[in-house]
């Protein structure tokens, strides 16, 4: 294509295609992608978690068939909202960039090469960004956000509350200390559980792993290599693996397991929808629309096996 001519988009993107742009755009949020929470694809508006409880179903043993303790069943609803992007663009802003992409003069090799994957891969980062920040902080009120995991588990009696405070690398030993003591014993050395903590916590704590923290750790840090001990890997409190959750409010941790938080998606649903639309053929103007419709929610199973530190609490 020569350079200076505006690239033509031919095609539009809805139906079968839909679940898989959709997939790059709500999965490829962090938390999602990186295995945080369990994900319930294909929700078409609600899906109905059970939970079964039980006091001592234990007793002495008899000839004949007596109710031994009380089995309880409750529910938890995880029920999808719908969302919509509907943005216009200008073709004049976009294809000098998508053209040094497809020419190679550019270090973004592995972008689209077609300009309309180009754009909907620029909207669906935005959408991935937005999603990842709703998981854990949103608020069903403001629109464009479901409730997430830190709005629901406030209002339920029984998470156990653990207040925060701010976090620094002298104390965040001791903070997150509070957590793991407070986790149930029914929960503690369950193979899928994890402190999820905010972006603000974790840097902290790999900061007080590096020396000149409180809590014995030493000057030299870890391994005795100061600060430079860190190298992107993984990191654990007491045995249990700290998840890193970028979307989380940074005065928060949350203490549960993976099996235990659900995100639900609607991919493949008849509301799952992504559109990209030339206007020059209509209007004569060089600018694109690009349209997605999708819904999403989160939702948990067992309030008494979640573990929230807040200020909220």
């Amino acid at each position: 294509m020569p350079i200076g001519t505006n690239p033509a988009i031919t095609s539009t993107y809805a139906g079968e295609f839909a679940g898989k742009y959709l997939a790059a755009a709500l999965l490829s949020a962090p938390t999602l992608e990186q295995g945080g929470v369990t994900i319930l694809p294909n929700i078409a508006f609600k899906q109905v978690m059970q939970k079964l409880s039980t006091d001592n179903i234990v007793a002495n043993a008899g000839c004949n068939f007596a109710t031994s303790g009380t089995v309880t069943l409750t529910e938890r609803i995880l029920q999808t909202e719908d969302f919509q992007v509907n943005i216009e663009l200008c073709k004049a802003d976009l294809d000098q960039s998508w053209q040094s992409i497809e020419m190679g003069y550019s270090s973004f090799t592995k972008l689209p090469k077609s300009f309309s994957d180009f754009l909907i891969a620029h909207v669906a980062a935005k959408v991935a960004a937005k999603i990842e920040t709703t998981i854990w902080k949103g608020v069903n009120a403001t629109a464009g956000e479901f409730a997430g995991f830190r709005a629901l588990m406030l209002a339920d009696p029984d998470v156990i509350d653990v207040v925060s405070t701010a976090i620094t690398s002298a104390n965040v030993v001791a903070e997150i200390g509070k957590v793991v003591d407070a986790i149930p014993a029914s929960l503690y050395g369950n193979e899928g559980l994890r402190i999820y903590a905010s972006q603000a916590i974790v840097k902290s704590y790999i900061r007080a792993l590096g020396g000149f923290g409180a809590s014995g750790l030493g000057a030299a840090g870890t391994n005795a290599q100061g600060t430079q001990w860190y190298t992107n890997g993984s990191l654990s409190f007491d045995g249990i693996p700290i998840f890193m959750a970028n979307g989380m409010t940074a005065t928060d941790m949350i203490a549960t397991t993976v099996d235990n938080l659900f995100f639900g998606c609607g991919l493949l649903s008849d509301k799952s929808l992504v559109k990209v639309i030339d206007m020059a053929d209509l209007d004569g103007s060089q600018n694109v629309r690009v349209i997605m419709r999708y819904n999403g929610a989160v939702q948990y199973a067992i309030g008494g096996d979640v573990v929230l530190y807040s200020t909220g609490v």
